[in-house]
């Protein structure tokens, strides 16, 4: 690959000739915009960046974007469409003639400016809405069928014109009213029951756009964000992955006839995230997951987790724990209940708890209630004063483990005996006081001991829980760290979820170099006075200098050269303290630049993954109740419920019924019998949907085995 430097544009005889270096790239007529246009996009495939093709032709950064977009979105069509810049001419009437003659044939507004090189809505004014087909043997525009109700498109149509499905992929086609389907995925028709206990239906009509009562393009944005949750419960961890599903197998689970293609996909959750409010449809997916199973104990834990991003743009730096270095990515903050359910997030830039903190435990607080007592759990990282600092002004109670150092305990330690929920009992040696944390105030610390040496300490700002329970919920704080490692392996919380970001100039306050050039100084100043005085002191040890010679010239020369030291000294720290030691990375650098991902749109992809999560983490808690397997009962549910066990979904207009195939192993066919039966005690519905979903377990066939 030449190097962007060597880069250079030639103009000879009214032709343009691209060089990299001697090689000779692209040669073409002046007046060629298309070839132009070509140019751009290859040397950006190339590598080249955007601000350099643009300087290189005298274009603006923004054209240059504009093209390479359209180009990777729609191929050489978006170049010719860009070969004429400036505002279009007026269409002949001859033209719009024949615009009316193909809306007389039923093409679509879209359709009509892409042959006039206009755009839909230009169509829409000089034409007027697209009129509906009149009903047979009346005068009136008919009523759509079921089967006619519009799909999902890509290109949004003006008021009033049909919508199209989008090129390049299925549609999501209209909501199935009945029918018989076979799917090889049927067992993830299980974690409807966990979006109808806790409401998580409401949450996806809300990023929807609601409910129209007539199962048209709003249910079908539901049933779609729905299949794409469901998609990723199935192991499809990005929008990528889904194409390795069977569209006709993996649609029914979410009540549409076929899965949508990628480019439908992507290109609809875009436009459902842009619409929405993600800090509001956060707030509604954590009060549903507190629906789903309040906590009467009111313990949550936070902890930050880190997400490597890859490539050239100007993302922040952070500090990777799982590889142990400084790394581009974005940070999150998760919140997670005492029984290891999400609960709320925020992302952002790499920071620390102190930063993010604020945000997430608003969260919580909007999703708990008013008056709601809620206690948070960190880990040593989060153990420090600003944070506790915060938790106080929030009247929320903290604990924690104490960093290293361990205190010397005040007490001497006594004996307790803790019963556990399943009657055995364990001795425990601990000591209680009241100690007093730097930059924050007196704190409750609970020692324990092991073999007679101190163990892990404890810090709490509940001083009137018993010292058991505090040491119950602060053991329980693995399940955090278990369930980012576990949404991050099998449900892609680590994935990019959208290519594109806003490029912005960096205002971040960070370090100053000058300060840290200053300060480095300073350092210098200080080493040569230590240097001057200890050859002093070296001088006057030295028996063979006499005393004559060192009392008449070197101890005069040895005070003169420490006075130059202290004043060279003073003057550096001078320096030094003139030089703010942090400025915007903008004043630092004028072309600072960082790169901001749509929060909208990872907001959504966030709560459809924790969602499938969660809906897993409750199946296979209730399933655990009859099958009692605490080493596998995770795996169990997700490797062989829900993705692994066929059958058959019959719709019919009033109920809707999944017939699963019975599982190998015979415990897990009673478990799984015996969970059904309660499932069906109040039955689920599909989100949007009013009619009820009943299970029923049918003996393993081999007919199907697609």
């Amino acid at each position: 690959m030449p190097e962007p430097a060597d880069l250079r544009l030639h103009k000879v005889n009214g032709r343009c000739v691209i060089t990299a270096g001697p090689v000779v790239l692209f040669d073409y007529d002046g007046a060629d915009v298309v070839m132009r246009n070509l140019a751009i996009s290859a040397l950006r495939r190339l590598g080249f960046t955007g601000r350099r093709v643009a300087a290189l032709l005298g274009l603006t950064e923004n054209y240059v974007a504009t093209l390479h977009a359209g180009a990777a979105r729609d191929g050489s069509a978006a170049l010719i469409r860009h070969a004429r810049p400036g505002r279009p001419g007026k269409l002949a009437d001859a033209d719009w003639a024949d615009a009316a003659a193909w809306r007389g044939q039923g093409l679509t507004g879209t359709e009509i400016g892409q042959r006039l090189g206009v755009a839909h809505t230009t169509v829409s004014r000089r034409l007027g809405p697209r009129r509906k087909p009149a009903a047979k043997g009346t005068g009136a525009a008919a009523a759509p069928r079921q089967d006619e109700l519009p799909a999902v498109h890509l290109e949004p149509e003006p008021a009033g014109t049909p919508e199209q499905p989008a090129a390049g992929g299925p549609p999501a086609g209209p909501p199935v009213t009945d029918g018989v389907f076979a799917s090889r995925y049927a067992g993830a028709m299980l974690l409807h029951a966990f979006a109808s206990a806790s409401g998580a239906g409401a949450v996806l009509a809300a990023a929807g756009g609601g409910q129209d009562g007539g199962g048209g393009r709003r249910f079908a944005d539901v049933g779609l964000l729905s299949a794409v949750s469901i998609c990723f419960a199935l192991g499809a961890a990005t929008i990528e992955q889904h194409k390795h599903l069977t569209a006709s197998r993996a649609g029914p689970l979410a009540g549409l006839s076929v899965l949508p293609g990628q480019r439908t996909l992507r290109s609809r959750l875009a436009a459902i995230a842009d619409a929405t409010d993600p800090a509001e449809l956060q707030a509604m997916f954590a009060a549903a997951m507190l629906a789903a199973g309040p906590c009467a104990s009111g313990v949550s834990y936070v902890d930050d987790h880190f997400v490597p991003c890859t490539g050239a743009r100007p993302v922040g730096m952070g500090w990777n724990n799982k590889r142990g270095r400084a790394e581009k990515g974005r940070a999150g903050t998760h919140v997670t209940a005492r029984d290891g359910r999400a609960v709320c997030f925020v992302t952002g830039e790499p920071s620390g708890l102190t930063v993010t903190l604020p945000g997430a435990l608003a969260e919580l607080k909007k999703a708990a209630g008013p008056g709601a007592q809620i206690m948070l759990g960190f880990d040593r990282g989060g153990a420090c004063p600003q944070v506790f600092r915060h938790c106080r002004q929030e009247q929320v109670h903290w604990v924690t483990y104490r960093r290293a150092p361990l205190a010397v305990p005040a007490r001497l330690p006594v004996l307790a005996t803790i019963t556990r929920p399943g009657g055995s009992s364990r001795t425990i040696s601990r000591a209680g006081e009241t100690v007093q944390i730097k930059d924050y105030g007196q704190a409750r610390q609970i020692t324990l001991f092991e073999h007679g040496q101190v163990a892990p300490q404890i810090l709490t700002s509940d001083f009137g829980a018993c010292p058991a329970e505090i040491l119950s919920w602060l053991k329980s704080r693995w399940r955090e760290e278990n369930f980012l490692r576990y949404a991050s392996e099998n449900y892609g919380i680590d994935k990019i979820c959208d290519y594109a970001a806003a490029i912005e100039t960096n205002t971040k306050i960070t370090g100053n170099p000058a300060r840290k050039t200053a300060t480095a100084a300073v350092r210098q100043a200080e080493k040569a006075l230590t240097t001057t005085r200890e050859e002093l002191a070296a001088m006057l040890r030295d028996p063979a200098i006499p005393a004559a010679a060192r009392n008449e010239r070197l101890i005069p020369a040895a005070q003169k050269k420490i006075t130059r030291a202290e004043r060279a000294l003073a003057a550096a720290g001078t320096a030094r303290d003139k030089i703010p030691a942090k400025l915007p990375a903008s004043a630092i650098d004028p072309e600072a630049q960082r790169a901001l991902q749509r929060a909208s749109r990872r907001s959504l992809q966030m709560i459809l993954r924790l969602l499938a999560c969660n809906a897993e983490h409750w199946l296979s808690r209730h399933l655990n109740a009859y099958l009692c397997d605490d080493d596998e009962y995770r795996a169990i549910t997700r490797e062989t419920i829900i993705r692994g066990l066929a059958g058959v979904i019959t719709y019919a207009p009033d109920a809707i019924t999944v017939a699963l195939d019975e599982p190998g192993a015979p415990r897990v066919t009673r478990a799984l019998r015996l969970l059904l039966g309660e499932i069906n005690a109040a039955p689920p519905s599909l989100p949007g949907d009013t009619r009820p979903i009943t299970y029923q377990l049918a003996p393993r066939t081999s007919a199907f085995n697609s």
